[in-house]
């Protein structure tokens, strides 16, 4: 990892993967709608910030996301459900990494390996979902791994060294879980760690898959 660019940067989780990169010995790039001004669901945003970058980064992570829009909580039952929240889940959850992984391409190197992590979550998963609720943001975080797989099909025709996959870092002690305290929670820089430990591991032949922060494979 000499390169790496860190999208959301400035949340618990985006903090901790760009601190543990740099540590890791790599020039970090970091960007966030806090600290630079990037909306990832603003299409114009996204162009204007990553075409200003050169690359090639042999690391990008995407950390962006939310639980619910602020004010709200995700639904506990299909009769919660609203137009307005699940729209919005949609917008930062879907399609902001559709957007951003629409520029990633052209900034990884052509030749050696790369890696791209997509933080989605456990929830997203179809086939592992057996308690139900939740439902703007399991359908965002499920609608958000097609789109890293279609994007590791995609990118990879021509980045034939790119490993691009969904990660799922655990529940993470930051303000994004504060509302939520009967959860079993990892603090952020050990989640980082963690999850950096599974991109470096990566190589080309796991593109477009879903891996939990130990590295193990969650299905669809």
């Amino acid at each position: 990892m000499k390169e790496a660019l860190v999208i959301g940067a400035s949340g618990g989780i985006g903090a901790a993967l760009a601190a543990e990169l740099y540590r890791r010995g790599a020039r970090v790039t970091a960007l966030s709608r806090k600290l630079d001004g990037l909306d990832v669901t603003d299409p114009d945003s996204v162009a204007t910030h990553l075409g200003a970058l050169a690359g090639p980064f042999d690391t990008i992570v995407l950390a962006t996301g939310i639980l619910a829009p602020e004010g709200m909580g995700p639904e506990k039952a299909l009769s919660q459900v609203s137009p307005e929240q699940m729209a919005r889940t949609f917008a930062v959850n879907t399609l902001g990494p559709a957007l951003v992984l629409a520029e990633v391409e052209r900034l990884l190197p052509r030749r050696d390996p790369s890696r791209v992590g997509v933080l989605s979550a456990r929830v997203g998963s179809i086939g592992d979902n057996r308690i139900g609720g939740w439902h703007s943001y399991r359908a965002s975080k499920a609608a958000v791994n097609q789109i890293v797989r279609g994007a590791a099909i995609e990118i990879g025709r021509k980045r034939k060294e790119a490993a691009i996959v969904a990660l799922h870092p655990g529940t993470v002690d930051t303000p994004f879980t504060a509302d939520y305290p009967g959860h079993s929670k990892v603090a952020a820089d050990e989640a980082a760690r963690n999850l950096c430990d599974v991109l470096a591991s990566l190589t080309p032949g796991q593109t477009g898959r879903f891996f939990a922060w130990d590295g193990s494979e969650i299905p669809w």
